[in-house]
């Protein structure tokens, strides 16, 4: 597992990483989620050794990550940026990874390089950001890593080519339990893939969860009352938002369905009715909730 104790991480008068503390099971798919200069980059690259954290650990297999030659034979990195594979070919980068992985596997390789259809002796700066993007993703999975890091997973990918990386990726977690940690600020694609969401902003966890217990938790009630109600009258749940329109009264609230449900039906409401919330709806409650503006985050 990777493990994530109280990291910091300055840059002169700039902290982009501020006491962080995670746990990512093996074979899980985890998405950090959070608009730019949240800080996602930045714990990917501490996460992968790259940098070393200005305080805190972490560890991958109960092992220190940063300049430990063993544990990096056991991670791929994808980053954002792709022009240190401008003059290499999609051969010669096979042959590169082949030299630091030793569980480099070329049927794997050929089969992916098929499946995305990308040419092996064409040079990079002549492919799309896309075609750079699969080259390197292919390049990762087929190093037969036990975990992959992928910086923007699916950034640059048309939608078909997006599913199509995804399948590879589900295959490989399924088959040979890799671990997926990637960063995205589209909400669409945590939602599509993860099993496990942290939302970052201004260099804080704001929530570290399983995503089906963040879609089961929080509820809306649209409920008609005969006076005017606040959080005061809901104790036993955490309300993250009421607002009255008309007759009226919309109640956001943390506890799942039937806990709400119940709490609010004690108030002897006319109507009520749970409404489901978007994920989108729901993080954005999450940020307003801590004192952040949600609205960045994508669709």
């Amino acid at each position: 597992m990777i493990e994530i104790r109280n990291c910091v991480k300055d840059y002169s008068d700039n902290r982009a990483v501020e006491d962080i503390t995670v746990t990512i099971p093996e074979g899980c798919s985890y998405g950090l989620l959070g608009s730019n200069a949240a800080g996602k980059s930045t714990l990917l690259k501490m996460m992968t050794g790259i940098y070393r954290p200005t305080a805190g650990t972490i560890t991958i297999d109960g092992e220190p990550v940063y300049d430990n030659a063993g544990i990096k034979e056991r991670l791929f990195f994808v980053d954002d940026e792709t022009v240190q594979y401008s003059n290499m070919t999609l051969g010669q980068m096979r042959n590169y990874y082949k030299r630091f992985y030793p569980t480099f596997d070329e049927k794997l390789f050929e089969k992916l390089r098929e499946t995305v259809g990308l040419p092996e002796d064409k040079k990079m700066h002549k492919f799309s950001k896309g075609m750079k993007r699969q080259a390197v993703v292919i390049c990762g999975v087929a190093c037969r890593t036990k975990y992959l890091f992928i910086d923007e997973a699916f950034d640059g990918l048309d939608q078909m080519m997006r599913t199509i990386i995804k399948n590879i990726l589900i295959d490989e977690m399924l088959d040979n339990k890799l671990t997926v940690v990637f960063s995205s600020h589209n909400l669409s694609e945590i939602d599509e893939f993860c099993d496990r969401v942290g939302l970052l902003h201004a260099g804080k966890m704001l929530l570290d969860r399983e995503l089906d217990s963040v879609k089961s938790d929080i509820v809306k009630v649209r409920a008609a009352f005969d006076r005017e109600i606040t959080a005061d009258d809901l104790p036993e749940l955490d309300v993250k938002y009421i607002s009255v329109t008309g007759s009226l009264t919309d109640i956001i609230a943390a506890g799942g369905a039937e806990k709400v449900r119940a709490a609010v039906e004690k108030l002897s409401p006319k109507l009520c009715d749970l409404t489901k919330l978007s994920l989108k709806e729901i993080f954005i409650y999450e940020m307003e909730g801590v004192g952040y503006d949600g609205s960045k985050l994508e669709e």
